[in-house]
């Protein structure tokens, strides 16, 4: 008798579950069949194959090697039915756990604030974020998306824009009472400027003069790797700083930081992208997201 796919497919879990539990009787109790329903069943498969697939004693089951071999592509084959399932149902409704890296402050004032709204349209992703400036290798799957600023380097990996941002040269109300305020770009040799400590950055700030761009080395005592802590030591008059606008916009709308040089600013944007391993197999649940970022941060 010619049987379709899903007789088939009946067929080895009630096998696999007679393995696993080791007796006809436990696996009935699994699936909620009788012992002998379990058993003609096994009997049917062998009778199929023309082999025997597990030796019966009073005690004990235990498999044939033809067994074995039929529970290995038994197994295998349950799991691409739940794996397809699952993908047809991502589909509909996405489901699991997406792992997000963001920048600190751009992930605290900006992506954070999100998550709610995401969470509530998508009730079945769970959002596992970190936010850090260390940048993580997303192709070595140390996260699902990452939301990268600057111009990014060749890989495999697939980028979506998410915007582009500014910077602004700035220092707290006292620190600029102590030590003044500069006017043009070559008094901040005068100053302790703090800077990021990223092997990519240089120890220079861009200027425009009379629709001439050049850099100014500058220095100062303490760098860092990230724009929230240079900004948080700036507003505490430890120094002037140049950092991302989504870093200060609070502290200049607050007064605790004050745009310094604007005359000179270059008005140089740097791109924002959420980066992520795209292709024909990405994942519904990181779809979603990506979209999701881009329509909310655009």
């Amino acid at each position: 008798m010619q049987m379709n796919g899903a007789d088939r497919a009946r067929e080895m879990e009630i096998f696999v579950a007679v393995a696993k539990s080791g007796s006809f009787s436990a696996a009935g109790r699994i699936l909620g069949l009788t012992p002998s329903a379990v058993s003609r069943t096994v009997d049917r498969i062998e009778a199929r194959l023309g082999v025997r697939l597990m030796l019966r004693t009073t005690r004990v089951l235990t498999l044939t090697a033809e067994g074995q071999t039929y529970l290995g592509a038994a197994r295998r084959i349950l799991a691409d039915l739940d794996d397809a399932e699952q993908g047809i149902a991502d589909q509909g409704a996405p489901r699991g756990r997406v792992r997000v890296s963001a920048s600190l402050a751009h992930g605290r004032q900006h992506v954070v604030p999100l998550l709610g709204d995401f969470v509530r349209r998508y009730p079945h992703i769970l959002i596992d974020i970190n936010l850090t400036d260390v940048v993580v290798d997303v192709a070595a799957g140390q996260a699902d998306v990452a939301i990268r600023f600057g111009p990014l380097a060749d890989s495999p990996l697939t980028a979506r824009r998410l915007g582009d941002t500014g910077r602004t040269i700035v220092a707290s109300p006292d620190y600029l009472a102590r030590r003044g305020t500069p006017t043009v770009p070559e008094d901040l040799h005068d100053h302790d400027c703090l800077n990021f400590n990223f092997r990519r950055a240089e120890p220079v700030w861009p200027f425009r003069r009379d629709g001439r761009d050049y850099a100014l080395t500058v220095r100062g005592p303490i760098e860092a790797n990230n724009g929230e802590t240079l900004t948080q030591l700036a507003v505490a008059g430890v120094g002037v700083t140049r950092v991302g606008n989504f870093s200060v916009a609070d502290a200049i709308d607050a007064g605790r930081l004050v745009p310094l040089l604007e005359d000179f600013n270059t008005g140089d944007r740097e791109p924002i992208h959420a980066v992520f391993v795209g292709g024909a197999n990405m994942p519904a649940r990181v779809r979603v997201f990506v979209d999701f970022l881009a329509e909310r941060l655009r």
